[in-house]
């Protein structure tokens, strides 16, 4: 079995990034599918293996090349630059968001290079990012700036229910302006490649409604009317499978039985709710629309358990396991 090579990143070291970093690359799970890679500091993933009792190795390389998948090790490109002695763990601090955005960048520059296949990334803190003056409030935002993407699509997956975000951190009167019949047609078109390059491709996207019962023909609001439904029908005009407006309380349901191969959900809360309902540990978040795959787990830095042994892994391993389902057909596309 050919495994995909995944970087993943150590996130806030003062979060539980640590913690399950170190948990995730020692599941036999991960193992069997992937071979991991992680950029961090070589000092806080030793401390986080001698608290977490693991038997594990870590050895300090360079370069993806470098590494030796060795069984019960962990291969860092070591960064040293957040020493465990210097940061306070469950707070915000600079140090901390400046080290998590250098590891987001080091992994994104290897991943533009070639060197690594999917970038899987552990969970920053936005509070420290702005205490260290960068200029991205969050992934996606850095994912953007570091490749040149535009406005990328963000996708949840949990337990076969997959969901597409018309808007993602705006409040929701300004998520309402948003769908618009121009925004619309333009990720529903991207949506679909997106699809077909996960290798979803034949499956129907469905739209979910903005208002109760998708407006009901104006009664409840005539953003369907007016916005949605002419968009759905010039995409299928252009050849794309989508289908809806579909009330939205039921279209993730029916696409969570299988009817619909994805959702597009119109603003951030409608699709999140869905899912996380549905497995909170299990929604895993992927970046489509960059010259490379991104995965990533769902959840916070969690300051609150930050080192002391009580952080869950599972999304982390989730997260690694849908990375390394979706990295063969994501990289058959790009190479064509």
């Amino acid at each position: 079995m050919n495994k995909p090579l995944i970087a993943i990143s150590l996130g806030d070291p003062a979060g539980i990034g640590p913690e399950i970093l170190v948990r995730t690359v020692a599941d036999a799970s991960v193992n069997q599918v992937a071979r991991c890679v992680a950029y961090g500091d070589a000092r806080v993933i030793e401390k986080a293996v001698r608290e977490a009792k693991l038997d594990l190795t870590v050895r300090a390389i360079g370069k993806p090349a470098e590494a030796l998948f060795a069984p019960r090790s962990i291969e860092v490109i070591d960064l040293a630059n957040a020493d465990p002695a210097v940061f306070e763990p469950g707070q915000v601090q600079a140090l901390c968001g400046k080290a998590a955005w250098e590891y987001i960048e080091a992994m994104v520059r290897a991943a533009l290079r070639g060197e690594v296949e999917v970038v899987n990334t552990a969970p920053i803190n936005k509070e420290s990012i702005q205490a260290a003056h960068i200029p991205h409030i969050g992934h996606t935002e850095m994912l953007a700036a570091l490749t040149g993407a535009h406005d990328p699509l963000t996708m949840f997956e949990t337990l076969g229910l997959r969901v597409f975000f018309l808007s993602r951190h705006v409040s929701l009167r300004k998520s309402c302006d948003l769908v618009t019949q121009a925004r619309l047609l333009d990720y529903i078109e991207r949506c679909q490649q997106a699809m077909d390059r996960l290798g979803l491709g034949g499956g129907e996207l469905a739209v979910a409604g903005l208002n109760p019962h998708s407006g009901e023909h104006g009664l409840f609001g005539d953003e369907e009317v007016k916005e949605v439904m002419p968009a759905i029908e010039e995409a299928r005009k252009r050849g794309f499978r989508v289908v809806g407006p579909i009330g939205a309380d039921s279209v993730f349901h029916q696409a969570k039985i299988g009817r619909y191969a994805a959702v597009l959900s119109l603003y951030h809360d409608q699709g999140h709710i869905a899912t996380k309902t549905l497995d909170f540990e299990r929604t895993i978040s992927l970046t489509l629309g960059l010259p490379f795959l991104r995965t990533s787990v769902d959840h916070g830095t969690a300051f609150d358990i930050a080192w002391q042994g009580k952080a869950s892994a599972v999304s982390m391993i989730e997260s690694m396991r849908v990375a390394a389902r979706y990295a063969p057909a994501y990289q058959r596309s790009a190479a064509r």
